[in-house]
């Protein structure tokens, strides 16, 4: 086991123990904001894993992961918007998730792209995974955004 292998096993479960509890039950909200939560784990894990096992071909799996995984979070948003909508008073996971989704995605990406980079070196492998960061922590912020407006009356008009 090399250290990239180790960071993604360090990874399932610090980031999918949070996100597997917070889906498993609790308002819709949550379960929403989980299932983000754990698109960015996953596609941090693929990545992790591609350079544990020296296979570029899993980097592809993590930019499709990348993209489809905030878009199916807004898709939920839209389909689920009444119930996204009736916000619990005192739910604290998901003021907590609510205020955490952003930071965590721009400091946890970072973490694992830029030395994959560094390990990749320049070239075509570098732009895919600067991509892919760009694509996680870019979805991250739309998706979270969309989540919060969804009961947060910011598009009551």
């Amino acid at each position: 086991m090399n250290g990239w292998l180790l960071a993604a096993a360090l990874l399932l479960l610090v980031g999918f123990a949070p996100t597997v509890w917070g889906a498993a039950g609790g308002p819709v909200r949550r379960r929403v904001m989980a299932q983000n939560l754990a698109t960015l784990a996953a596609c941090l894990v693929v990545l992790l894993l591609a350079q544990g096992y020296a296979r570029p071909a899993y980097v592809d799996l993590a930019l499709v992961l990348a993209v489809l995984g905030p878009a199916g979070t807004l898709v939920y948003a839209r389909l689920l918007a009444g119930e996204l909508a009736e916000r619990p008073a005192h739910d604290r996971v998901v003021r907590t998730l609510e205020r955490a989704m952003t930071p965590l995605a721009a400091v946890a990406v970072p973490l694992v792209v830029l030395p994959l980079c560094v390990a990749a070196g320049p070239g075509r492998a570098m732009v895919k995974l600067l991509a892919i960061g760009a694509l996680l922590v870019g979805g991250n912020i739309v998706s979270t955004r969309a989540l919060s407006r969804e009961g947060g009356g910011a598009s009551r008009g």
